[in-house]
């Protein structure tokens, strides 16, 4: 699966009805693309100074789902907005692993917690 990650740092001008319009408009592009896998976002809430104010998550099949997200119609708006009120956006897209398979030659029985 691919790992599709956005982090948004707002302009100091955006408002709160801003920022409630754009999760809105978020909320709604599973109900609209199929190419979703998993998505999730939110506000930061730790508030470092290297700290992001917004967050995107979501899951794709493929790199050609996650290019047909990026251009489908119920999307390209959303991307109007996130440029409007932003001053910085940073992404990242990896595939995914499980976890568990990075050791997977230890044996379940020989688990220590940290």
């Amino acid at each position: 699966m691919l790992n599709h990650v956005v982090m948004l740092k707002f302009k100091s001008a955006v408002k709160e009805a801003d920022i409630k319009e754009l999760e809105e408009m978020l909320d709604d592009l599973p109900n609209k693309i199929n190419e979703i896998h998993a998505y999730e976002f939110g506000r930061n809430v730790v508030h470092s100074k290297k700290s992001f104010d917004f967050a995107l998550v979501s899951l794709f099949a493929n790199d050609i789902a996650l290019r047909r997200y990026q251009e489908h119609r119920q999307h390209l708006p959303v991307l109007k907005k996130i440029k409007a009120l932003c001053e910085t956006v940073a992404t990242v897209d990896f595939q995914g692993s499980d976890a568990g398979s990075i050791d997977s030659e230890r044996p379940l029985w020989d688990f220590k917690p940290i």
